[in-house]
C-alpha cells in the first residue's frame, strides 16, 4: 500500500540555535534523498525548514526546483514534487520543524490542508494553502467554505486546541464535507494546532483515502494535569480499528518508550527501532505490522505541552 506521504524529517535546532540540523527522518527507500539531507544544514528563512522558522506557519511548497527549496535536484531524482513544514514552537521558542514530502501520480488520492484565521479580517477560519493529489474537486470544495470555532474538523482542532483524529469522516457529523470526502474514499481525517504566529491561529489536516493513506494509525496521546504522565485519549488503527481496549488504562511517563520521552525533550521524532517501547505498546505494533513511528508534541499557545500527536506506517 502505497503511503500518501514519501518522506518525513525532522529538523532540530543547533546547540548555538543559529541553524537547523537533521534530527531524524523516513525515507521509503530514497537513499539519494536521505543522503542529502543528512548532510543538510538550513540557516533561519533558509530553504523549507528555514522558512517555516522564519515565518512562524505552516507551509506548502509545490515547486522544489525553481523556489528557495534548497535540495531541488536530490528531490527530482526521487520523484517528490511537493513538501511541507510544520513549526513546532513552545512559546517563542522553536522546538523543530517537520517536514513532510509527496510525489504526484494518479493513483495518490488524500489532502493535506493549512488553515488559518485572521481576527482582523474574520471570525471563521480559511484554507490557506494545501496538496491534494489527485483529488480536485475536494480543493475546489474546501477553497470555498470557512469553519468557525467548533465546525468542522479545522473548527474543532482550533476549539479545542489538541490534536482531533475522525473516524470515516464521510459517516460523522463532525465532518461538514462528507459529500466530497465520500466522492474519493476518505477513511480518516487527522487535524493538529499549529503555534507560533503571533497573530493568526493556525491548524493543519491530514485526510487519508484507503488506497494512499496518511498513515496506516492515529494516536492522541493527552498530557495529563501533573505534567508527568500520559494516556491514551483517541486513535484508530487500519488494521486493529481502535487500539483503546488492546492498550486498556496505558499511562506513559518519560521513561516509557518513544512518546513518553516527549514529555522530557519536547521534541518530534521519528523512530523505527520498537525494542524499547512499553510491552503493550510493542505487542500492539507488532500485531498490526507497523514499522515507523513520527510522534509530534502539540503545545498551547501559553507553551505547555498538551499532547502527543503519533502515527504509524
Amino acid at each position: 500500500m502505497a503511503s500518501f506521504i514519501r518522506v518525513t524529517e525532522v529538523w532540530v535546532p543547533s546547540k548555538d540555535g543559529t541553524a537547523l540540523e537533521f534530527g531524524s527522518g523516513s525515507y521509503g527507500g530514497l537513499d539519494g534523498f536521505h543522503a542529502q539531507s543528512h548532510q543538510t544544514v538550513f540557516g533561519y528563512g533558509e530553504g523549507l525548514p528555514g522558512q517555516a522558522w522564519a515565518t512562524r506557519r505552516p507551509i506548502v511548497l509545490k515547486d522544489l526546483q525553481n523556489s528557495y527549496f534548497k535540495r531541488g535536484a536530490a528531490a527530482a531524482a526521487a520523484g517528490l514534487t511537493c513538501g511541507l513544514a510544520l513549526p513546532i514552537f513552545a512559546g517563542d521558542v522553536l522546538q523543530a520543524v517537520v517536514t513532510f514530502f509527496c510525489a504526484d501520480d494518479d493513483e495518490k488520492v488524500g489532502a493535506i490542508e493549512v488553515w488559518s484565521n485572521d481576527p482582523a479580517r474574520s471570525s471563521a477560519m480559511a484554507v490557506e494553502d494545501g496538496y491534494y493529489g489527485n483529488a480536485e474537486f475536494f480543493e475546489r470544495n474546501s477553497k470555498a467554505i470557512q469553519f468557525g470555532r467548533g465546525q468542522g474538523l479545522p473548527g474543532e482542532v482550533w476549539e479545542r486546541d489538541r490534536p482531533v483524529v475522525v473516524k470515516e469522516p464521510y459517516g460523522s457529523h463532525r465532518f461538514l464535507r462528507k459529500a466530497e470526502a465520500l466522492k474519493i474514499g476518505r477513511t480518516t481525517a487527522f487535524g493538529l494546532p499549529c503555534h507560533g504566529d503571533r497573530d493568526r491561529d493556525w491548524v493543519m489536516t491530514f485526510l487519508s483515502a484507503l488506497g494512499t493513506p496518511i498513515a496506516r494509525r492515529f494516536e492522541v496521546w493527552k498530557v495529563e494535569p501533573d505534567s508527568e504522565h500520559l494516556t491514551y485519549e483517541a486513535g484508530l488503527c487500519e488494521v486493529q480499528g481502535d487500539v483503546a481496549a488492546s492498550y486498556g488504562p496505558l499511562s506513559l511517563t518519560r521513561e516509557d518508550g518513544t512518546i513518553g520521552r516527549i514529555l522530557l525533550t519536547g521534541l518530534p521524532v521519528i523512530a523505527t527501532d520498537f525494542s524499547h517501547e512499553p510491552t503493550v505498546i510493542a505487542a500492539s505494533l507488532a500485531a498490526a505490522g507497523l514499522t515507523t513511528l513520527v510522534a509530534i508534541p502539540v503545545f498551547s499557545g501559553t507553551a505547555r505541552l498538551n499532547a502527543v500527536a503519533a502515527w504509524y506506517f
